[in-house]
């Protein structure tokens, strides 16, 4: 029930989010012209239908906001955690069902606060979503710095407190609750990337929190963390000994970890769906559990690659460099592990496998450009331009989205008792594959030749005037991938009430969820829980003499004991 709560809230938070991002590609598209849907939905921040500059940055403000903690941290994580760990380990339930509660409920007062946030006189915060000061810490500054950025720091502050209670709730809920037999070493993968990264935001979520604590006090209370020397309008303000900087680091020690965070519970789906519909065993499980570890332990070490050109010793940025391109080998283990399962498979094109493709694909292509970006030297010439944009949309944006897609396809017979369309499923990836690539793969070009980030239009710069077509053909390629994502919601919510009932193992899967009765009802199994006798990725698995190990399917669950002439596999 927490895991449909969690899903549909971060959908319904998706719609939003999405549609901001479509708003401000049409400004960025046509600068300057009317749009009566401008003055629509923004009323006065849209006179005769043409955007306010103010509205802009605040739009791409909550847009990020929005797509990052509460559809993909939240979304992801909060609904497939809350749905596979139970179920997947052999657990009744979560170590704390209460707390699973407040968690959910706590992301949601917080994704109403937000939503609150967009209707203030003033405009919602708007000061980019890494609000740093002193955009952030002076309500005078903007508009968008008034009340609108207070509720925004509440919100976050809120829903830190609930993303932190569940994390606590997975991790002893996997380090406690596993069913007889289920060693770590037996778990699936999608447990270890949410055991991991329950870990990794526990970690660097409490950083964020301090932060947003420390920024309400220097708005509110007077307090100078932030801020020093600052003058407006020419007059001096009194605030002393304060350093912007400091909140950087803050920030991007959260933010970083975030990033693995979004991706890892992403990669631990396409390994589970990846192997299923592949009809082989995940190759290099010991690899892949080894490299989730690895990146968790070197997101919390990389933060400074952010901050690149904010006056910082060259030396620790060299450091900084250093550890960066250290990730680089951990995520070239998965993604070459991906491509090997996929190998001489007996792939089933469903369209959970597609995602899971699709995300393998963008993680590679996202991840190349990130080795420009980590890199101090090469990263002074793009940063804060459209290049980092199209690089961390593409990784991790676009990436993660795939995942939860792809989760959504192949689990939603779990949450819901009915399959999804398939055919809807094939049109969704399609046209969300190309135009996502259409989006963002001309943008690297638009960044090279020196577009900055968050900027409402480049007319006065008669040097970008020759990419005002580069960015029509962006928007173009957007506008068809948001009417794509309406394919899928008709399609989730046709197929929640009229879609085909599903059979207890509509995927032929290993894992224990599908042993588990199709009705929900409190406990998950009836009778004993099932005990583990053998890893998740018995698929296609031969005896000595050639045959399968059940007769006649090429799969073996993971609460079937071992055949006496069967080897235990340990990859």
């Amino acid at each position: 029930m927490i895991s449909k709560q969690y899903l549909i809230t971060g959908l319904i938070m998706g719609i939003i989010g999405i549609a901001m991002s479509l708003l401000f590609r049409l400004q960025l598209a046509w600068p300057g012209e009317s749009f009566p849907i401008f003055e629509a939905l923004l009323g006065k921040w849209a006179p005769d239908g043409v955007m306010d500059a103010d509205i802009y940055l605040a739009l791409v403000t909550i847009h990020g906001t929005i797509m990052v903690f509460f559809v993909l941290t939240a979304g992801l994580s909060g609904t497939f955690s809350n749905l596979l760990i139970p179920l997947q380990i052999g657990a009744r339930d979560m170590a704390s069902g209460f707390l699973n509660m407040v968690s959910y409920w706590l992301f949601f007062t917080s994704s109403v606060i937000m939503v609150i946030s967009l209707f203030v006189e003033a405009g919602p915060a708007a000061a980019g979503w890494t609000i740093y000061p002193p955009l952030s810490a002076l309500p005078m500054a903007q508009p968008g710095s008034g009340m609108g950025m207070t509720l925004w720091l509440v919100s976050m502050a809120i829903f830190i407190a609930s993303s932190l209670l569940g994390s606590l709730n997975y991790i002893v809920t996997v380090i406690n609750l596993r069913t007889k037999g289920m060693s770590m070493t037996r778990l699936p993968l999608t447990i270890w990337a949410f055991f991991v990264t329950a870990i990794i935001g526990v970690i660097s979520f409490t950083v964020l929190l301090s932060a947003a604590l420390l920024l309400i006090m220097d708005r509110s209370f007077g307090t100078s963390f932030f801020l020093s020397d600052i003058f407006i309008q020419g007059e001096v303000l009194h605030y002393q000994g304060g350093s912007p900087v400091l909140y950087e680091h803050l920030f991007w020690f959260l933010g970083h970890p975030e990033v693995y965070i979004v991706l890892l519970p992403a990669l631990g789906i396409t390994s589970e769906v990846m192997s299923t519909n592949a009809r082989k065993p995940i190759f290099g499980y010991r690899a892949m559990v080894a490299s989730i570890l690895a990146i968790a332990f070197l997101s919390t070490i990389v933060w400074g690659h952010h901050m690149f050109i904010s006056g910082m010793n060259p030396f620790l940025g060299s450091v900084f460099t250093f550890t960066t391109l250290l990730i680089a080998i951990p995520s070239a283990v998965k993604a070459f592990n991906y491509i090997t399962t996929l190998w001489k498979g007996n792939l089933q094109m469903n369209p959970a496998m597609l995602f899971s493709i699709g995300l393998v694909s963008t993680f590679i292509t996202g991840g190349l450009t990130g080795i420009i970006l980590g890199d101090s030297t090469l990263d002074i010439n793009v940063h804060d331009t459209y290049f980092v944009v199209a690089h961390f949309h593409l990784v991790m944006g676009i990436s993660a989205l795939y995942g939860l897609f792809a989760g959504v396809y192949h689990w939603f017979p779990k949450m819901f008792k009915r399959m999804m369309n398939k055919n809807l499923g094939y049109v969704h990836f399609w046209v969300t594959a190309v135009c996502a690539y259409g989006v963002f793969f001309p943008m690297h070009f638009v960044g090279m030749a020196g577009v900055p980030r968050r900027y409402y239009q480049n007319t006065a710069f008669p040097m970008f005037d020759e990419l005002t077509d580069v960015n029509v053909l962006i928007t173009v390629f957007a506008l068809i991938a948001g009417a794509a994502q309406l394919v899928f919601l008709y399609n989730f919510i046709h197929s929640m009430f009229y879609g085909k009932p599903t059979v207890q193992n509509p995927w032929n899967s290993n894992t224990l969820e599908w042993t588990a009765p199709i009705e929900h009802f409190h406990g998950n199994w009836e009778g004993e829980i099932p005990h583990v006798h053998r890893w998740a990725y018995d698929y296609s698995k031969t005896l000595p003499n050639g045959e399968y190990v059940i007769k006649g399917q090429d799969f073996v669950p993971q609460d079937v004991p071992l055949h006496k002439d069967e080897e235990e596999l340990h990859h």
